[in-house]
């Protein structure tokens, strides 16, 4: 499966969890990433919160994310009034949430190791309020 059609994959498993709560709704963008303007991966809300997740997907225990993906994350949701989110989906670990405040910063963009995505971050279920 090539990194394109396995980042594909992630995002629906990601619309089918937010559909499947019977109280979200969520859409792939398609094209973020192959436009010039920023969008996220995808938009999910329900009747109180909007989210734009910038979706990854990796077999390791550390994802790598852009500088320009994050900037323009946070450009899309202060014009688009969301929350912004970065899911990382660790192999065999499913899903895990971070706020951009959680990534840490490296010399080329952020990142996200697994061991912090646990500490910091949060479950499909914590996203979404059901505890």
């Amino acid at each position: 499966m090539s990194r394109k059609s396995k980042g594909i994959s992630a995002e629906r498993e990601l619309i089918h969890l937010f559909w499947g709560t019977g109280s979200w709704a969520a859409i792939r963008v398609a094209g973020s990433g192959a436009i010039k303007y920023p969008v996220p991966d995808v938009l999910a809300a329900n009747n109180l919160r909007k989210l734009a997740i910038e979706c990854k997907s990796t077999k390791g225990r550390q994802q790598h994310l852009d500088k320009d993906q994050i900037d323009g994350l946070r450009e899309f949701a202060q014009k688009f009034g969301t929350e912004t989110w970065i899911g990382v989906r660790f192999n065999n670990e499913g899903w895990r949430f971070l706020s951009l405040e959680d990534l840490k910063e490296t010399p080329s963009g952020y990142s996200a190791n697994f061991t912090h995505a646990e500490a910091k971050g949060l479950s499909f279920d914590e996203l979404v309020g059901k505890f």
